[in-house]
């Protein structure tokens, strides 16, 4: 497969899970259920978190130790960092939670579908920049990065956004928003991810040195949004337990995929 075609895969995969999850609006008549949203949300913040120790932090750990000095270094500040722009960011651009009516960050006058958009990009752009920097180091020619370990993460990002997509867009539809319109909100919300992506291919080509601080800036960013938003909504009023089982069985699933591709 040709280089092209590899990058063009790696980069478009992630979204065409969220197209896909976002067409169901199209395909199921009711909302959906409390129980598997739960399980949803649980399911991606474990894809997420097994995505950032075995796909970003390791190998940025690997990468920073084939360049000599402290393995450790690029991995903690790396992170810490990511945090901080996710906690920038999750402050300043105004967005609205799931199955709640307070918007936060500075609200410009927004509608709630619009804010709901911008709360699953906001949420999504870490997972483009994973992607991003997973395919520069491909790219680069990194022993440690093959494109079976960039192509397993965004197999593992599209299915988690499979769900995700189905989550922003039905219940849209549910409070009165038409189908199509639906739709296309669940797909805008999923295009940052592949301009995240680039972004980050750019960045990265530039300061090839600093691709292991961010590799683990991208795992900052990811730990962040399932701390702050995914975590809290599976296990919000009732059923927990649903939004845990899906939790360890995304993580068990993208730690297969991780292994076994990577």
């Amino acid at each position: 497969m040709p280089v092209s075609t590899k990058t063009a895969l790696i980069l478009l995969l992630p979204l065409l899970g969220t197209t896909l999850g976002a067409a169901m609006v199209f395909f199921l008549r009711r909302e959906m259920s409390s129980k598997l949203q739960k399980a949803l949300l649980g399911f991606a913040a474990g894809v997420m978190i097994a995505a950032s120790v075995w796909s970003l932090l390791i190998p940025s750990i690997d990468m920073a130790s084939e360049q000599g000095g402290a393995a450790w270094v690029p991995a903690l500040v790396g992170f810490l960092l990511g945090i901080g722009f996710l906690l920038l960011l999750d402050t300043v651009v105004p967005h609205l939670h799931l199955d709640s009516n307070k918007p936060e960050g500075h609200n410009k006058g927004f509608g709630k579908s619009t804010m709901l958009v911008f709360a699953v990009a906001l949420h999504n752009l870490p997972e483009g920049m994973a992607v991003g920097v997973v395919l520069s180091g491909m790219l680069s020619g990194s022993e440690t990065i093959t494109f079976a370990a960039a192509l397993s993460l965004a197999a593992g990002i599209a299915i988690q956004n499979f769900p995700e997509g189905a989550v922003i867009s039905m219940p849209l539809a549910g409070c009165g928003i038409t189908k199509r319109r639906s739709f296309v909100y669940g797909f805008l919300s999923g295009v940052i991810e592949p301009l995240g992506a680039l972004i980050t291919v750019l960045l990265s080509s530039l300061i090839s040195q600093a691709l292991p601080y961010i590799l683990a800036f991208a795992a900052g960013a990811m730990i962040y949004v399932v701390i702050e938003e995914l975590i809290p909504e599976s296990q919000a009023g009732e059923h927990t337990n649903v939004g845990t089982i899906g939790a360890a069985l995304g993580f068990a699933l993208m730690m297969v995929l991780d292994v076994a591709l990577g």
